[in-house]
């Protein structure tokens, strides 16, 4: 006979210690944007000095004080949303939790694991910072991410995940 009872202690995944992202991914976020904006911020001048904008000439001014605002909404929405990334890795899943508004928690189990890869981006690389994405069956994209980890401990965390897969 079928049975299928109610499960009435679920664990807390919120008593879970995450642990932060490395700060100085941080800076590797911030001169993302600052590169960014700079190239755009460029354009626009570019596009102003030899008149590509000509119907809105008057009004260049209006532009350049909304791409501030925008470039230090974003920078704060950044710094804010940075410190709530953190991570778990536990005996038999790891975790990832992020988001400044709207909040975000993935746990990926070790049994459903296919592969796991552990990158450098060239300004991370600079800081000695990678980040290892885990990928689990049926998925082209990666399940888990976490980027801002020091590179020793992506390797650590690669290993730890491959023996545990192995087992």
């Amino acid at each position: 006979m079928f049975e299928n009872e109610l499960v009435s202690n679920l664990p807390n995944i919120t008593e879970i210690a995450f642990k932060p992202i490395h700060k100085n991914y941080l800076k590797v976020i911030l001169f993302n944007v600052l590169l960014i904006f700079t190239a755009a911020l460029l354009g626009i001048y570019l596009a102003s000095y030899y008149n590509f904008l000509e119907g809105i000439s008057p009004y260049v001014y209006l532009i350049y004080i909304a791409f501030i605002i925008v470039f230090i909404f974003t920078v704060l929405l950044l710094y804010f949303g940075f410190k709530k990334r953190k991570y778990a890795v536990r005996q038999k899943d790891i975790s990832y939790k992020s988001g400044l508004f709207y909040k975000k928690i993935t746990t990926v189990p070790f049994s459903r694991v296919q592969h796991i890869e552990v990158d450098e981006s060239p300004f991370s690389r600079f800081f000695k910072l990678a980040s290892l994405s885990v990928f689990t069956a049926g998925d082209s994209s990666d399940d888990l991410e976490i980027k801002g980890i020091t590179k020793k401990e992506a390797i650590e965390i690669k290993e730890f995940i491959s023996q545990k897969i192995n087992e």
